[in-house]
């Protein structure tokens, strides 16, 4: 048996000569097989469209067994390739075109096989994976594996090389929030389950499944979405699922709720959500900001004023509880509140009264109220600013609502919302986002939280061009004379320093360069990595086409003389 202790992948200098790019045919080739190059945004499209369509069971055999026959078909190059080499090292050809194909990133951690005997024990670990970036990116984080073209390959793979059935299992991925995927291969009689594996690779008719389809979508239909007057509250990451199901548990019931999160997280959203599910609908919904009201008016803004109750109160007014009365009472920024106010709305709390300012009477309201704060209750209690006694009242149903940093697989659909919305606000028409600009975004820290995201995506929609994507530079623009903003090879955020000229030049002392010889280099790489095209090149180094044809005019001209 051959056994790769530690495992080891060799060099894959012999595969990447293999592949050939035939520009003038318009054909890809990999040792006499046809490629295709496909955008992972393609592939994602499809996929998403296969579940909304046939449903996640289905989806999943047919991607399976469309990355079995892959598999298969690349497992003949491994002789073809590495036919004097080494069992390990040839079997390897399967995970290393893997990795050139831009599928995922190998890495065996134990591998036995014995071709003669039948034997195969192969456990990997799998990183980048394309299924987990897109299947994540259109129904957030999973209960179960996703990696299942991948998973498919390797079966195929693994089944053709050993010349007998031999199955891999998913047994980690990092859409179930494990840190690497990793899977687990073994002839299909040394599973347990292996004849239920196997069938997974057995077509089957999809018109099997269109009754079970049909009960989904039914039940799907029935779910009690959170949403307010301007729609559906949007997110599928974990955090924001656990917020909003608290959010539903307590919207049939009276019960007050506190909202507690950053500035920004979206607490009025979620308090104007809670009160649409809840049977007060149809009353009215009153929103108070603590902070906005000034500290001698806010006990007349939120209990109400007789006539005379204060200078300049001429008549009778009602405050935000008695016109709140049957529906729903927001008090946000709740921290601020003064520790008079906190007294008698902690007696609202209780009896379910409210006095007028100069008034004798209590007067009866049906209020559910909700609180919402920045504000740590227990520091301010500490401090001498909260009361505690009202901090209790209030904390029977706290909901935290989790800042966008904590909610990363929120961001995209998040994202795409705004660009919708804010494409028919200002009547443009825009392309979606770039892969970079996602990036960008999934990695940007969001101190501004939601907030933050919306007033990026409408600075976006104003400066992006009619008909095209919007690209990170929109985004986060840089300020005026400062360092571009760019992403590094981490997909995150940083600055550039263009301005960081003196290493430019002592490295152009160093070689002797002149400022010609310079601009002639930067010229030529610049058309090379265009691949020839002189627009895309003038638009890498941020000049016209024009003025770029001028100067490789001028140093063709240089090099004549």
């Amino acid at each position: 048996m051959s056994n790769l202790t530690p495992p080891q992948l060799p060099s894959d200098a012999d595969l990447r000569r293999l592949v050939h790019f035939s520009a003038g045919d318009g054909r890809i080739w990999l040792a006499g097989q046809r490629m295709v190059l496909v955008h992972m945004a393609a592939l994602g499209a499809l996929r998403r469209e296969l579940m909304q369509t046939v449903g996640r069971e289905q989806t999943r055999r047919v991607l399976m067994r469309a990355g079995h026959a892959a598999g298969g078909r690349d497992a003949v190059l491994a002789r073809q390739v590495r036919g004097d080499a080494s069992l390990a090292d040839m079997f390897a050809v399967g995970p290393q075109l893997h990795m050139l194909e831009g599928a995922v990133q190998v890495t065996p951690e134990r591998l036995e096989l014995d071709i003669a005997e039948g034997e195969f024990d192969g456990v990997f670990r799998w990183d980048h994976s394309w299924e987990v970036e897109t299947h994540v990116r259109d129904f957030g984080p999973q209960d179960e594996p996703v990696c299942w073209m991948l998973l498919g390959y390797a079966s195929g793979y693994t089944s053709a090389f050993m010349g007998r059935p031999v199955l891999f299992k998913e047994v980690a991925c990092c859409a179930c929030g494990a840190p690497h995927c990793r899977i687990e291969g073994r002839p299909l009689a040394d599973w347990p389950d292996g004849e239920a594996l196997a069938r997974d690779y057995d077509a089957d008719s999809m018109l099997l499944r269109l009754e079970d389809l049909k009960s989904q979508v039914d039940s799907l239909r029935s779910t009690l979405e959170p949403a307010d007057e301007s729609g559906p509250l949007v997110g599928r990451s974990r955090a924001y699922l656990a917020a909003t199901e608290l959010l539903r548990k307590a919207a049939g019931t009276q019960v007050s709720v506190l909202l507690t999160g950053e500035t920004g997280v979206g607490k009025e959203r979620f308090a104007r959500a809670l009160h649409a599910m809840s049977p007060r609908a149809g009353k009215p919904f009153i929103a108070v900001n603590c902070a906005a009201l000034p500290g001698e008016l806010i006990e007349s803004e939120l209990f109400g004023a007789e006539k005379g109750a204060f200078t300049g109160a001429g008549a009778a007014r009602p405050g935000r509880f008695e016109r709140a009365d049957g529906g729903t009472l927001l008090l946000d920024e709740l921290g601020e509140l003064p520790l008079a106010a906190q007294a008698k709305l902690l007696r609202v709390l209780q009896h379910g009264e409210v006095e007028r300012l100069g008034g004798t009477q209590p007067r009866k309201v049906d209020v559910r109220l909700i609180a919402a704060t920045n504000v740590d209750l227990e520091a301010a209690v500490a401090a001498g600013r909260f009361r505690q006694d009202l901090m209790y009242r209030l904390n029977v149903y706290p909901i935290r609502i989790p800042p966008l940093r904590e909610r990363v697989d929120d961001i995209e659909p998040l994202a795409t919302h705004l660009l919708t919305r804010f494409a028919a606000l200002h009547g443009k028409r825009v392309a979606g986002f770039t892969d970079r600009a996602l990036d960008a975004m999934r990695h940007h820290p969001w101190p501004g939280n939601v907030r933050e995201l919306e007033n990026l995506i409408e600075r976006g929609v104003i400066l992006c061009s009619v008909g095209e994507p919007v690209d990170v530079g929109e985004l986060f623009v840089a300020a005026p004379q400062a360092a571009p903003v760019v992403v590094n090879a981490q997909g995150r955020l940083e600055r550039g320093a263009p301005h960081d000229t003196g290493a430019l030049y002592d490295e152009v002392q160093r070689r002797g360069l002149s400022l010609e010889t310079l601009e002639d280099a930067l010229l030529r790489e610049a058309v090379q990595r265009a691949g020839g095209n002189l627009a895309g090149a003038a638009r890498a180094l941020g000049i016209s086409r024009a003025q770029i044809s001028y100067r490789i005019a001028r140093a063709h001209e240089r090099a004549r003389t």
